[in-house]
């Protein structure tokens, strides 16, 4: 399980790199302390940082030759801060070895969680006084220079995280460097510093290359190469992506590693613990679909509406899973919030990139994010009240699942093969007959076999709350406008397994 912390460190370490001129310290360090048991002892934090500062030789290297090839360079505005930061590097690696331990890095791992946000809330970091390629420094330039250099550089050798973070911040907030070439100037420059505080820590405690040789050269070969195509991804597409994707990367790296550095204290909170469970079930349902999703999605030629319907089933059974997995009400609830909460940004930025309306089937500008939201609070909803005021999450599961099952089977069948419309005063016209008797049926497998499985009802009354349940719901549905059917269907559904739960 060590083996696989490491390689999860060395990509997160070099993604951070390529986007972001990120020290690989800042991710790998955390990690290697707290999920590795070999990193416990004594000495296990030097060693890490050791490690972490020799994948940045190679991972900076190849990230800096990358810009450099699409002059995102600028040695003129950064000279000053190179020869600082060389020059403090190993005064900061030895004091380390004297103090010890102590030193994570706290302050740098808030830094890269806020700039992360900064980065989602302005992606393209063009400024009207955007300094000249090549324009040399002015005395207010050197000034700061000097200041952030010398400081930059001891805490690079001391802590072994932070440097590439903060030449990003001084470069492109102070010095008046667009984000490509702020990212490739401090990589040129880490690669002297990771060198040096490398070399300095391997000969204040050589123990480093004998204890921890295999682990070195698996984490630099993965940081390297991780560097390396984050690097070339970020030059070949626009700033606004670059700063979209590098703010991303940031703020899930920061706050994973705030979680790490303070799991500690933060585990002692069990809704905290629970809550970051669901979460983590949620990314790994829907990454492993997603991995069979998208390249259907670009290498078939499977209709836009079939795929829009499998991402709903992807949505509505990950948060069955979840809720059926969970702690508790309480930790089920708010993960479906943070999720609304996290998604809702995220997507408004991404909505007006070209490739989003064709990847996500949107019919409307804004359609995607705000079904999400709506989504992911009904998830809330209906849990809270299911289980938290009922006591029967089972009901909770069975009335999403059914839902995202039968809208899917409605449309997959309504579609192609619709040919009798609903008319019907209160419905739109658009809704069949067809459709509507295949979310009836594939809505009433799917609650019988929640129910079944997890209420402990008997079979007959499974069966017979599982059919009314998936008749109202149909009913709704068929009724219902189609941007509120993702409230009203599960709402209804909910209400009447909770009737007749309580009734049986």
């Amino acid at each position: 399980m060590e083996w696989f912390w490491l390689i999860i460190a060395s990509l997160g370490a070099g993604l951070g790199t390529g986007l972001a001129g990120l020290s690989a310290a800042t991710v790998m360090v955390p990690i290697l302390i707290v999920l590795c048991p070999s990193f416990a002892g004594e000495t296990g934090a030097y060693q890490a940082t050791a490690i972490a500062l020799a994948s940045d030789i190679l991972g900076s290297a190849v990230t800096a030759c990358t810009y450099a090839k699409h002059r995102n360079i600028d040695l003129k505005r950064g000279w000053v801060m190179l020869a600082c930061i060389l020059g403090m590097c190993t005064v900061g690696s030895y004091a380390a070895f004297i103090v010890g331990n102590a030193v994570l890095g706290g302050f740098t791992l808030f830094l890269t969680f806020f700039i992360g946000i900064r980065f989602l809330a302005k992606p393209d970091t063009s400024r009207k006084d955007r300094a000249v390629k090549g324009e040399k420094l002015d005395w207010r330039g050197v000034i700061i220079s000097l200041f952030f250099g010398l400081t930059i550089g001891f805490g690079t050798g001391f802590v072994g995280t932070g440097g590439g973070m903060m030449m990003l911040v001084v470069f492109t907030a102070f010095l008046g460097m667009e984000l490509k070439t702020a990212v490739g100037t401090s990589t040129f420059i880490m690669t002297f510093t990771a060198l040096i505080a490398s070399v300095s820590h391997i000969l204040i405690h050589p123990a480093i290359v004998l204890e921890k040789r295999d682990a070195m050269l698996v984490c630099i070969l993965v940081a390297t190469a991780s560097s390396l195509a984050s690097a070339k991804f970020a030059n070949k597409v626009k700033n606004r992506t670059v700063g979209l994707v590098t703010g991303a990367v940031l703020t899930v790296l920061g706050a994973a590693m705030l979680i790490l550095n303070y799991w500690n204290f933060l585990s002692e909170f069990a809704l905290f613990v629970d809550t970051l469970r669901c979460l983590g079930i949620l990314a790994a349902y829907i990454l492993q679909c997603l991995i069979v999703l998208l390249p259907v999605r670009f290498f078939t030629k499977v209709p836009p509406f079939v795929f829009r319907k499998l991402l709903h089933v992807v949505a509505f059974s990950c948060v069955t899973v979840m809720i059926l997995t969970a702690g508790s009400w309480q930790s089920a609830s708010l993960a479906s919030v943070v999720v609304a909460a996290a998604l809702y940004p995220v997507l408004r930025l991404l909505e007006h990139e070209p490739w989003f309306a064709d990847l996500f089937v949107q019919k409307k500008p804004g359609e995607v994010r705000k079904s999400l939201l709506m989504l992911f609070l009904m998830f809330s909803a209906v849990t809270a009240v299911s289980w938290g005021v009922f006591g029967k999450p089972f009901v909770a599961a069975a009335a999403i699942l059914m839902w995202g099952t039968g809208d899917a089977a409605a449309a997959l069948i309504g579609i192609p093969f619709g040919k009798h419309k609903v008319r019907l005063k209160p419905a739109d016209g658009k809704k069949s007959w067809e459709g509507s008797a295949a979310m009836l049926a594939v809505a009433f497998v799917s609650g019988f076999c929640v129910l079944r499985f997890r209420s402990g009802m008997p079979v007959s009354y499974s069966l017979f709350a599982a059919l009314t349940a998936s008749l109202f719901g149909t009913a709704t549905e068929l009724f219902s406008p189609s941007e509120w059917d993702t409230v009203t269907v599960p709402t209804v559904t909910a209400a009447v397994l909770l009737l007749l739960g309580l009734v049986g």
